[in-house]
């Protein structure tokens, strides 16, 4: 396992926290970050704990709509319920997908030009995000659109494809407004991030990780922890008043850069 320093810990958990929630691709500028900065390559199990880490702070922001949702369920309201089995309906295809191609996705991240090449089908889904004109409210989805949400979810298994942004996407598709479609997909992240980061991180617990790895892991995971809750915080407030298009344009750039790039850094 290629030992990763604290500076390079944290300054990627800063990219986790900051990308994960835009709509610009965090596992691609895992990806890309290293490669154009000389850091080792991050293990699958860091970039998980990243995730892990941006989760706490989805977690935390969402608390009071998480806790009103426990409490329906203990009480076994209709809405509640309902509203449970969307997320989980969401959250199968993901699962399955992460179970059924873990080492194809690993080989894929091992290939950095793949994840330029994703930034630019992470831009067309923005592009076709905008196209599209709805205000419903994320309960008006139902079992087919909080499906098909969890269908685009799985798409971000690939590095350079956003998770907020496929999803958003998968939203509009179904009607919702900007903002309705960005809050169903942060709850949606929920499931996924923590079952995949507990996963990952029984290494940690097992001591399977060596000992100098723990500290700048947990480390990175903090910090990823911070700058999401920042982020979202962000994110949510400018969907009320602003386009997609600006992530676009950044993601365009990006992946065309990376792909060009590629040819003189490997």
């Amino acid at each position: 396992m290629i030992a990763i320093s604290f500076f390079h810990a944290v300054l990627l958990g800063i990219v986790q926290g900051i990308t994960e929630f835009l709509p610009v691709s965090s596992s691609g500028h895992l990806v890309i970050v290293p490669a154009l900065f000389g850091i080792p390559k991050p293990s699958l199990t860091f970039d998980v704990l990243l995730h892990l880490g941006t989760g706490l702070a989805v977690a935390a922001v969402f608390k009071d709509e998480l806790l009103t949702l426990i409490k329906g369920i203990c009480k076994r309201d209709k809405t509640a319920l309902r509203l449970a089995g969307w997320l989980v309906v969401g959250t199968i295809p993901a699962v399955a997908a992460g179970f059924l191609l873990r080492n194809q996705v690993e080989k894929v991240f091992g290939v950095p030009v793949f994840s330029g090449v994703f930034l630019l089908v992470t831009a067309f889904l923005l592009w076709l995000a905008d196209r599209y004109d709805g205000a419903k409210d994320y309960r008006s989805l139902g079992w087919s659109g909080s499906l098909l949400v969890g269908l685009f979810q799985a798409l971000a298994l690939l590095p350079g494809i956003s998770r907020s942004g496929a999803t958003i996407t998968a939203g509009r598709a179904w009607g919702l407004s900007r903002q309705e479609a960005a809050r169903f997909s942060f709850l949606l992240s929920i499931p996924i991030i923590f079952g995949a980061g507990i996963y990952e991180a029984l290494p940690l617990l097992t001591g399977e990780t060596p000992a100098e790895l723990t500290g700048p892991y947990l480390a990175g995971t903090l910090v990823a922890a911070v700058s999401g809750f920042l982020v979202i915080k962000f994110f949510l407030g400018y969907l009320g008043r602003g386009r997609l298009r600006p992530f676009m344009i950044y993601c365009l750039l990006m992946g065309t850069a990376f792909i060009i790039g590629t040819f003189f850094l490997f």
